[in-house]
Formats: structure tokens, sequence, C-alpha cells
């Protein structure tokens, strides 16, 4: 079976109470609870994980390499200036894996500063503006490639 790290970075674990307006009252649980759903659809092995720690998703993408585990992520802040996770994430995919850059809002719809991503130049793709949706179809861009 496929496997599949979908990585969260900082504040994700807070959804549902952090700016519901923005990024929807689901919580990290709920989605927890369709990343399994979606990835058991696809014939996937998904493990989603959460950390507000740049080092601890850095090593992350460094087991995914490690292992051949295909990748969704969501940098969330460390989207715009994280060089140290854009290089860990251009590991991934120089390796032949699928790395697909998720975001549950639009940045483009957003602040400025926002419109900067460092990890979508080294991604397969980039999902973003579709809420929880966005993860289903990353997960479905990473079945239909392997």
């Amino acid at each position: 079976m496929t496997r599949v790290l979908v990585l969260n970075g900082p504040n994700l674990g807070r959804l549902g109470i952090r700016e519901p307006e923005v990024y929807g009252s689901a919580t990290h649980d709920d989605l927890a609870a369709a990343v399994e759903k979606w990835a058991a659809d696809l014939g996937l092995d998904a493990e989603l994980r959460q950390t507000d720690d740049e080092s601890t998703l850095v090593g992350w993408l460094h087991e995914a390499v490690d292992s051949r585990a295909h990748v969704a992520l969501n940098p969330a802040a460390f989207t715009h200036y994280s060089y140290a996770l854009r290089d860990s994430a251009a590991q991934v995919t120089h390796a032949g894996l699928v790395l697909v850059e998720v975001h549950l809002s639009n940045p483009y719809a957003r602040e400025a500063w926002r419109h900067v991503s460092v990890i979508g130049p080294v991604a397969t793709g980039t999902v973003a503006g579709f809420g929880l949706e966005g993860y289903r179809f990353a997960l479905e861009a990473i079945a239909s490639r392997v």
C-alpha cells in the first residue's frame, strides 16, 4: 500500500478555534477522520501529523524521503519564509516522490505577504482555498501519480 504523510505546520492543531471565518469550524480531529476515510477509499495508507515546530517538520520530510512516503504538506506560516522547509521539501520531489502543498484558505485572496510561497516552486502541485476538501484533492493527486 502506498504510504502518505499528511503534515501540518503551526497553528493547524487549533482548527475549529482559530479564525473559523477563515479556516472553518472543523477541528484537527475532524480532519484526521476525513483523511483516514479518504485515504482508505483511495487505497492509501495515510498518517496525519501536526507540529508547531519547524525542525520537527523538517525531520518528517527527511523521514518521507528515507521511507519512500509521498507527502501532503500544509506548511502554514512556514510557507512564506522557511528555506529549511523548502530545502527539505525539495528532497522529497527530487527523490521522485509526490509532494502536494495544501492550504485551507486561498493565500492569494488574503494579505499580500501570504502571496509568496517558498514551498510551491519545489512541490509537485498546490491545492488552496477549498478548506478540508483540499486534503482530499491532494490525496487524489497523489493516488493518480503512483
